[in-house]
């Protein structure tokens, strides 16, 4: 691995994986800036661990404010590892992901998500998700973790080799499969939920998850930390239904998705003989009104939601009310 000296910094030009079955375009060449996600998986002891390279492309990292590339800042106490070269704004890691959500580092302003945002970042739900509570979905027709993984990756193949973001990655389940799998230069689990990525965090350790291309990040997923076009697939997992606003969601992954990129979820949706009464259509979106939920009454709404924010070749499979969809950016 070769190396050069900018600044203060040493940077690493890592090599990419390759994939010579596939036609994708051209992806610029990659740096790696060292250490500039290494708080994110380093063990958590008394003893000081040493410094692990992990990557990330050189301007992918951007401010959720401006979408601005980030600059590495010096780890001294209380200073942020990164900061916008135009706003200013620092993001810090404490040790276990970076938080690159727009209020991170706020001292008194907060704000209270819907309930299906707040329920999932308790701690209790966060212990239980894979200890019980996943595996509660195949009651739904979900046939479980690894066979949509399975499924997942037939529809990722045109990002073998490129960046994935895991997003809404809660515990880690799905990202923690794309970098054992070595086939992605970059992994990002990404989640609102800070107790989320702590649970993802112990999981990586007791797995012995490889960490080399594996970064924890904390965001919104309606603002995400990436400069446009520079993610090859966003991957959500039983995820979609949960967001505040889908659209506003696909809409930023549309965004940093690289022409000819993939989106690829999985949700519950709930359609069939009743679907047709207005009534059910109301009732549905007054309890979506209420919980945060969006379930879809139809496939429908899904395809139109994607075209709506750029995205074509819309594909999806069903199992009952489980659906695994993807769309590409338009190339």
């Amino acid at each position: 691995m070769a190396t050069a000296t900018v600044g203060n910094s040493v940077v690493f030009l890592p090599s990419r994986l390759t994939t010579t079955s596939l036609s994708r375009p051209p992806i610029p060449k990659q740096q790696t800036l060292r250490p500039p996600f290494s708080a994110g998986i380093r063990a958590s002891t008394a003893t000081a661990a040493p410094t692990e390279t992990v990557p990330i492309s050189n301007g992918t990292f951007a401010c959720p404010i401006c979408y601005y590339p980030l600059i590495r800042k010096e780890s001294v106490s209380e200073l942020p590892d990164f900061e916008c070269r135009t706003c200013k704004k620092g993001y810090f890691s404490n040790g276990l992901y970076v938080d690159a959500t727009v209020t991170g580092g706020s001292e008194e302003y907060g704000e209270t998500r819907p309930s299906s945002t707040e329920l999932f970042r308790t701690p209790l739900v966060s212990f239980l998700y894979e200890r019980g509570w996943r595996q509660k979905f195949i009651w739904g027709g979900f046939p479980g973790p690894e066979k949509e993984f399975e499924m997942a990756k037939d529809y990722l193949r045109p990002a073998i080799g490129g960046a994935i973001i895991d997003a809404s990655c809660g515990s880690g389940l799905f990202s923690r499969m794309f970098a054992k799998s070595s086939m992605y230069s970059l992994v990002v689990a990404l989640d609102f939920s800070e107790n989320m990525l702590r649970q993802c965090y112990e999981f990586i350790n007791q797995e012995d998850t490889p960490k080399e291309n594996l970064i924890l990040v904390r965001a919104d997923v309606s603002r995400l930390p990436f400069r446009s076009g520079s993610i090859d697939a966003v991957h959500a997992g039983a995820a979609l239904h949960c967001w505040p606003s889908p659209s506003a969601a696909v809409a930023e992954i549309s965004r940093v998705l690289r022409p000819g990129g993939v989106f690829v979820a999985t949700t519950a949706i709930f359609d069939g003989i009743f679907s047709w009464i207005p009534l059910v259509r109301t009732l549905r979106q007054t309890l979506a009104s209420v919980s945060g939920n969006k379930f879809y009454l139809s496939e429908a709404e899904l395809k139109d939601l994607c075209k709506a924010c750029g995205l074509v070749d819309f594909i999806c499979q069903r199992n009952g009310p489980f659906v695994i969809l993807s769309a590409t950016k338009h190339n």
